[in-house]
């Protein structure tokens, strides 16, 4: 078996997240996410057929910073490993996420783990 780590990191979003009344309006927010991927073997051939396509994991992020709003930078992580976790092969996921304007001289963030064994089953 092979385990390899896919990292999407620092993609810029706009999203809708905070508890005090300024924060109503989309503001940036910076996401890296990084996932331990198990695989029966390494890959024979140069095709993405062979691996995770970490397209998934982008997509899902802008979507939820499009559609929902989020009061705590928490539950946004729980978000995105949630959703890093569908796909099976993906053992472990680390989502850190940053407010980048919230302080002039720092970023504020949250950085979740999770693991498949802490990952809620899927019932489909």
């Amino acid at each position: 078996m092979a385990d390899y780590t896919t990292i999407l990191d620092g993609l810029a979003v706009m999203i809708r997240l905070g508890i005090h009344p300024h924060e109503v309006e989309p503001q940036p927010v910076r996401v890296t996410v990084e996932m331990t991927v198990a695989y029966d073997r390494p890959p024979r051939v140069d095709s993405i057929g062979e691996v995770l396509d970490y397209d998934f994991v982008r997509a899902g992020i802008l979507t939820l910073a499009a559609e929902r709003r989020f009061s705590l930078q928490e539950t946004l992580c729980d978000e995105i490993a949630s959703l890093c976790l569908r796909d099976g092969r993906v053992r472990s996921v680390r989502v850190r996420t940053s407010k980048t304007d919230v302080y002039p001289d720092a970023a504020i963030g949250c950085e979740i783990v999770r693991h498949r064994r802490d990952a809620p089953t899927d019932p489909r």
